[in-house]
């Protein structure tokens, strides 16, 4: 994992509403995202699950089952690294809490 090498996933606020996403960067960066407002000030589980060369990341609000959000190449071989982050590039203001962070087995049930 360097500054080519990584994968960011998680809920942003953008065009008005948030939405569930994530960033694949290898060399090149892309966003995929889609809206889920009604996830607006709940507690959000997100699960990325790495195996041999593909990462398969899930989310969703408490009470609610993961849904998939992404499925993406990812062939990093040494120095991976994962944990949880935040940010707010353009106003003050952001307030959240991680409830939890663990490191478990592969989510196997994508296929």
């Amino acid at each position: 994992m360097d500054s080519e090498h990584w994968i960011k996933a998680g809920v942003e606020y953008a065009d008005g509403t948030p939405r569930v996403g994530a960033v694949v960067t290898d060399t090149y960066s892309d966003w995929s995202s889609a809206p889920v407002p009604e996830w607006a000030g709940q507690v959000v589980t997100v699960r990325a699950s790495w195996e041999d060369e593909a990462v398969t990341i899930r989310a969703g609000a408490t009470g609610k089952p993961l849904q998939f959000v992404r499925l993406a190449r990812f062939a990093a071989s040494h120095n991976v690294q994962a944990g949880p982050y935040l940010c707010a590039p353009t106003r003050a203001g952001l307030d959240v809490e991680f409830t939890g962070w663990r490191l478990d087995s592969p989510d196997a049930s994508l296929h």
